[in-house]
């Protein structure tokens, strides 16, 4: 896969792969190490934003307190789609914004909207790459194809944009 640079239509790809993944893994910095976890993520284009909403009570608040860097890693291995964001991170207690964010997966953790507990976190991304194949059985095929002529298989489409 060869990458490419920035254009209007490769980040709308972005935001579109990441709207249909919806997980992401959130890395934050504590000191000198880097933390990952899974969280559910509100993509929201038309804002420029991607939402999580987080536990006060929990480190990575500390942690995007102190550095605001984050990175985010979307993927859906079982078709091949991948996206990882590079952005700030912002906490609020924004209780309009978490009672429009709260539904299914937010049940898991709090009974109702209006803990006081949840947080929204707000991630306003800088820069995107994506991996885009054709899905796990033709990408195999495209392996075993150049594996056997000696070239290299095409497995879709990977691109940097600016977000």
């Amino acid at each position: 896969m060869a990458a490419t640079s920035d254009n209007e239509g490769n980040a709308q790809h972005a935001w579109d792969l990441m709207k249909k993944i919806t997980f992401a893994m959130l890395a934050t910095r504590d000191g000198e190490k880097i933390r990952s976890r899974p969280m559910a993520a509100y993509v929201r284009p038309e804002e420029g934003q991607i939402y999580f909403l987080t536990d006060a009570r929990r480190h990575k608040d500390e942690e995007i307190a102190a550095d605001h860097h984050v990175n985010l890693g979307f993927a859906d291995a079982g078709s091949q789609k991948y996206v990882s964001v590079t952005g700030y991170a912002a906490i609020s207690n924004d209780r309009a914004k978490i009672k429009e964010l709260f539904g299914t997966a937010a049940k898991a953790w709090w009974d109702n909207p209006d803990d006081p507990n949840i947080r929204v976190l707000k991630v306003t991304p800088e820069e995107a790459e994506y991996w885009d194949s054709p899905g796990t059985i033709v990408s195999y095929v495209k392996m075993a194809v150049a594996a056997a002529t000696g070239g290299r298989p095409d497995l879709g489409e990977n691109r940097k944009v600016a977000i």
